[in-house]
């Protein structure tokens, strides 16, 4: 493996501090309500480094959302392989609550959802070319072949139901702020019905 020259290192330190206090000022103060030149100072770097790493500010949830995908990826990794296709979601469901409430915050994630709205702007949440889409994708297919799911729904309608059901479950947490909604619990509340519903009759 190639070692990283001392430039390249120091690129991404750069990029990594840019991500940083600009996901904390959006945190804080709102995506709309922060500019490129807030987080350049903030950061105590330069617009010309910024825009080296990112074309715009909102790039910068792009790149966390390569993150969190990379985080379900390597999740799905640490399921047994002989594991019920509807355990495999649950769990990954579970995990994406635990990871996004501990590890991204409401107040983040409601900037994210926000942004999502914006127009002329990439479509993360609803992108299904995302990591967490293929993943659920191919344990539905799975569990089809296998016999576990009813074929009376095609797989990308059940894929579309599972997500559905994951972006439901957290705007209903960032909308009621609510500190006794319990995302986990919840969420399994939520998607359990579902699983059932296409689950083979024994």
């Amino acid at each position: 493996m190639t070692s990283l020259t001392p430039r390249q290192v120091k690129a991404q330190q750069t990029k990594k501090r840019i991500l940083e206090v600009a996901l904390e000022l959006f945190s804080k103060k709102g995506f709309d309500q922060v500019t490129v030149d807030e987080i350049v100072s903030a950061s105590n770097t330069s617009k010309g480094a910024f825009y080296v790493h990112f074309n715009s500010k909102y790039e910068i949830f792009l790149e966390k959302f390569k993150e969190i995908d990379d985080f379900y990826e390597n999740f799905i990794e640490t399921l047994p392989k002989d594991m019920k296709c509807s355990e495999k979601i649950m769990n990954l469901v579970k995990s994406q609550m635990l990871y996004l409430r501990d590890d991204l915050g409401r107040d983040l994630l409601r900037t994210v959802y926000m942004s999502a709205l914006i127009p002329n702007q990439p479509k993360t949440l609803s992108n299904t070319d995302r990591k967490l889409f293929k993943i659920i994708h191919s344990i539905v297919q799975e569990g089809q072949e296998k016999g576990e799911f009813t074929n009376h729904f095609s797989v990308k309608e059940i894929t579309m139901l599972i997500t559905r059901c994951m972006r439901g479950t957290l705007y209903d947490w960032l909308i009621f702020n609510d500190e006794n909604f319990d995302l986990i619990e919840e969420s399994q509340k939520f998607l359990r019905p579902i699983i059932v519903s296409i689950q083979n009759e024994k």
